[in-house]
This record gives structure tokens, C-alpha cells and sequence, in this order.
């Protein structure tokens, strides 16, 4: 008996877990560094990755870019394990994230917000970054699939199929969350199915990643079993000791009632997860109306309508500061009592998917 590893093209993957990168400063290099050397893959999220930068507000791409690739840098220093980057496509500066991620030789670029259709143009002679597109589909896996191999001649390394019960923006409809034809298990043997006819660079199957709500050993265990190569988490490495948040920020899950778990709708224009906080209260009395915009950070937001901005809510609750921010969190962040070292929840995680195999065996 033994926990998966996962193999995505020439990358081998001790340990079949990817910590989901989070935005704003949730998961930097602190907490990539530590899933990676753990034997996990470690992902650093670029979205408002320059919010400590000097330059923030006044040259938004530069103060980005030089931020990505300090934290970049720094997970490679603490570990030889696997470190990605996750860019939204929404992101105005998607383009220069994904030419600075692949400059700095990051293993993977996981995105999604949007379908990453010209991901595999910035890709550079002798490239080894691994491409994954994030998504909620199987039909959105299919049409990159297509668009890429007439584009590109090629197809993505792997996928990550993200259910409704995950934290932050969601690719779903509010009437589809709790729709049973949308659930993570029907949508990853959705995807799996989907993409069967197509293989990866390499020539092996596509490795499809599950998402959304995976919270226990068993959990994993259980997808493993409907198709999925491995798994990403988000929600449960927020309350790690390594995590790059402010301690604050961590406390709101382990205090977090499954009633404050709740869903928003976006300045972006997609709904999303959080934790209920009185912030969202008054955005949703329009008291937190923004009077300009320093960043432009995403297409699809509408400063001018926005009740607030996203990028500086979510970097004021990154320091701890939530009279002006609230958490992002997944559906299952309730369930979190404790803040733990990242290689004890690793260790809780590799031991249920054995207690799982073993019960799946008797």
C-alpha cells in the first residue's frame, strides 16, 4: 500500500498533492517551498504577488513581474521539489506573468479564470515549464485540447478540474454550486472521459488533477478511484504554520462556523467563497464604493460599478487587517480546528489514504 505519486511529463511528483495557489499573498514561496519539500507541488500564486513592492500602484506589470520572480527564487533556494506558478487569465498582466514564470524555470503554470488558449505561445526554445489549464468542464478541457493541438501541436501537460465546493472565484453559475450534475465527482469522470482521446506531449495519458472541496485522506483516496492522478488542495494548507499569510488570517478559518462559509458576488463578475465577515456586510449596503482604480488588475472588473477593490480587500485581509478585506476560503474551511506544520498535515493525509484503502480492500 502506498499513496500516488504523480507524474506530469519528464516531472515525477512524490506525493500526488498539489497546494492550489492561492492569490494576494496567501501562498508565496513560504508555504510552495514547504508542499515541495514535503514531496508535494508547491505553487506560488502571481495575482497581486507585487502588493509589498514599492512601485505597487505607480508601474503595476514591473513591481509584478519583480516580485514573481523574487518569490520564485526564494522557493528554489529552500527546496529541490517541484515549485509552479498559478496565473489567472483574467489578469491584465497575465502575458508578462507567464513570460517572467517561464524565464525563471518554474516546473508548472497552472491557469484558469478564463481558458489559457494561447498559453503555449510564450514558451521558449528548450522550455521544460509543464502547462495545466484549470477547469470546470470536461467541454472546456476538450475545446483547449482541440484549440491547442491546431494552434500549437500540442496538448496540455495535464488538467485540474475544479468543483463548486472550492474557495475564491468559481467558474460556476450560483444556481450550479450545489447542483448535483455539477459535483467534483461527476465533473472529474467527465473530464477524464472528455480528454481519453488525446494525449499528453509525452505521449501518455493526460493526467487530470481533482479540486474543489478534497479535504480528508479519504477524499483523495476516493478520486484517485474515479479516474483523477492526483489532487489539489487549497483550504487545508491556508491553516499550515508555513502558510505565508498573517496569523489573523489562519485564525478566521480555525474560527470559521460552517454557517460563515458563504458565497459573494465578485467585483469581477463571477460569484465567489468566503468567509462572512462585517466587510462583506457593508459592500453589500454599497458603502465600500472605490473611487478609482490603482491596478486595472482584471478584465472583467468594473471599477466604476465595483462596490470595492478586490486586489486591495484581499491584500488587507493577507496582513490581517479585516475592517478592509475578507478571506477567501473553500467550502470545507469550517472543518479546519487547528493550524498545523506542513509536513504533519501530510503525514494526517498519507495516513487516511491508507486507513481509505485499507477499509476499500476488506
Amino acid at each position: 500500500m502506498s499513496f500516488p505519486t504523480l507524474t506530469i511529463g519528464d516531472l515525477s511528483i512524490a506525493r500526488a498533492i498539489i497546494q492550489g495557489g492561492m492569490g494576494v499573498g496567501i501562498s508565496l514561496s513560504g508555504l510552495a517551498s514547504a508542499v515541495a519539500a514535503a514531496g508535494g507541488f508547491g505553487v506560488i500564486s502571481a495575482a497581486g504577488i507585487g502588493m509589498n513592492e514599492p512601485d505597487f500602484a505607480s508601474d503595476y506589470i514591473v513591481a509584478n513581474n519583480r516580485a514573481l520572480a523574487g518569490e520564485i527564487r526564494k522557493a528554489r533556494a529552500a527546496t529541490s521539489g517541484a515549485i509552479g506558478v498559478n496565473i489567472m487569465v483574467a489578469m491584465a498582466n497575465f502575458a508578462d506573468l507567464v513570460r517572467t514564470a517561464i524565464k525563471e524555470n518554474v516546473d508548472a503554470i497552472f491557469s484558469g479564470a478564463g481558458l489559457p488558449l494561447d498559453l503555449p505561445s510564450y514558451l521558449t526554445e528548450g522550455s521544460k515549464t509543464k502547462l495545466v489549464p484549470i477547469v470546470s468542464s470536461a467541454r472546456a478541457a476538450v475545446i483547449i485540447c482541440k484549440k491547442w493541438l491546431s494552434r500549437f501541436g500540442r496538448t496540455p501537460d495535464a488538467f485540474v478540474v475544479e468543483g463548486p465546493l472550492a474557495g475564491g472565484h468559481l467558474g460556476f453559475k450560483p444556481e450550479q454550486l450545489d447542483h448535483p450534475d455539477f459535483g467534483l465527482e461527476k465533473l472529474v469522470g467527465e473530464v477524464v472521459q472528455g480528454v481519453a482521446p488525446y494525449t499528453a506531449p509525452n505521449g501518455a495519458p493526460i493526467p487530470v488533477i481533482a479540486a474543489g472541496g478534497v479535504y480528508t485522506g479519504e477524499d483523495i483516496h476516493r478520486f484517485i478511484q474515479l479516474g483523477a492522478a492526483g489532487v489539489q488542495l487549497g483550504t487545508r494548507f491556508v491553516a499550515t504554520h508555513e502558510c505565508d499569510a498573517d496569523p489573523a488570517f489562519k485564525q478566521r478559518y480555525v474560527d470559521a462556523t460552517e454557517k460563515d462559509v458563504t458565497i459573494i458576488k465578485s467585483p469581477v463578475g463571477m460569484p465567489g467563497r468566503a468567509i462572512h465577515n462585517e466587510f462583506l456586510d457593508q459592500a453589500a449596503l454599497g458603502e465600500k464604493t472605490p473611487q478609482r482604480c490603482p491596478y486595472r488588475c482584471i478584465h472583467t472588473c468594473d471599477y466604476q460599478k465595483a462596490p470595492y477593490c478586490i486586489t486591495l480587500a484581499l491584500a488587507n485581509a493577507k496582513k490581517g487587517r479585516f475592517k478592509h478585506g475578507f478571506a477567501f476560503a473553500g467550502q470545507n474551511a469550517w472543518r479546519i480546528d487547528r493550524i498545523m506544520a506542513v509536513a504533519e498535515l501530510f503525514e494526517e493525509l498519507v495516513s487516511q489514504y491508507a486507513a481509505a484503502e485499507t477499509a476499500a480492500m476488506a
